[in-house]
């Protein structure tokens, strides 16, 4: 049984792809393919793999984790799953930490490593889906305004747009931690609102397209941010009806152009580390060969949803 890691990024319509993993889950399964998702990983499965603060119990917790995972493994494989996806944001890292240190996952690598070792070798390819940083700083720093972060100030997010860690920095940190596993890139740009060609492109498998348009976890727009905070924030908030960018022109340029960056490097082959994986539904122009999408903006007609994808 081949195991295939889903690990976000959060704010890449994750939660959405989850929701049509699950809600297609007998499909699936007809199929040979299974699905893990966070009802099912956060509920005492992955407890004890990453360190975390408490009483000393004398118990190797870590040990206990791995050993539960891999018997769940085992059962899975012996009801006959051929491939098994598993879809958990949090695996990569917390949204908290990322907004408290103003950086892209510092301690991705660290934390990919700790899972590889549960699932004991058998991880055969992990998917990571990336976005565009000025819109997934929005994104993260909308949902940590709902969260009780506050509004960041100019210092922040000017640290944010001049950090040097990017996605790049964060391909390779998970593919220097799993060197055994096939890591496949899917840019939020062309996938995000099609969880269908998300998991056919990743399983080679044809997908149904059921529950394929529902939309959840989505950034909330203006109007929603100053209904849900403190009136004092609300204030705050710039007018408008759209999304909320916090960033300067200046400072978006050059997350845009950090972005474009990865993508070239992702696309003349990211060191042997990552495939950048284009959409599996455009057609090659008689014997040319497809060549990976790096559009820095968005389709259309995809405008107004995809900026608020979760």
């Amino acid at each position: 049984m081949d195991v295939i890691l889903h690990i976000g990024a959060h704010r890449c319509a994750t939660t959405t792809f989850q929701h049509y993993l699950r809600q297609n889950a007998d499909r699936l399964a007809a199929d040979g393919t299974g699905f893990w998702g966070p009802r099912r990983t956060r509920n005492g499965l992955f407890r004890g793999l990453l360190p975390t603060p408490g009483p000393a119990t004398g118990r190797d917790l870590r040990r206990r984790a791995v050993g539960r995972v891999r018997l769940n493994l085992a059962r899975t494989a012996l009801g006959g799953t051929r491939r098994l996806v598993v879809s958990d944001e949090n695996m990569l890292g917390s949204m908290r930490q990322n907004l408290r240190q103003a950086e892209l996952y510092p301690d991705a690598g660290e934390r990919i490593a700790r899972y590889g070792e549960a699932f004991d070798g058998k991880i055969s390819d992990v998917v990571l889906n990336i976005r565009s940083p000025e819109l997934w700083w929005s994104s993260a720093l909308g949902y940590g305004l709902t969260r009780g972060f506050g509004l960041p100030g100019e210092v922040a997010l000017d640290w944010i747009a001049q950090s040097r860690r990017s996605w790049r920095d964060v391909i390779a940190d998970i593919g220097c931690a799993l060197p055994g596993a096939r890591l496949w890139v899917l840019p939020f740009e062309i996938f995000a609102g099609r969880p269908e060609a998300q998991l056919e492109a990743v399983t080679g498998r044809p997908a149904p397209h059921e529950h394929s348009r529902d939309w959840l976890n989505a950034t909330p727009r203006l109007p929603e941010l100053r209904e849900i905070l403190p009136p004092r924030l609300a204030e705050a908030l710039p007018g408008g009806e759209g999304r909320w960018t916090p960033f300067a022109p200046d400072q978006a340029a050059a997350l845009r152009e950090a972005y474009a960056d990865d993508l070239m490097w992702l696309a003349a082959g990211a060191d042997g580390l990552a495939w950048l994986m284009d959409d599996p539904n455009k057609k090659p122009a008689g014997q040319t060969l497809p060549r990976p999408e790096l559009t820095r903006g968005r389709r259309n007609e995809q405008d107004r949803r995809l900026a608020g994808a979760g």
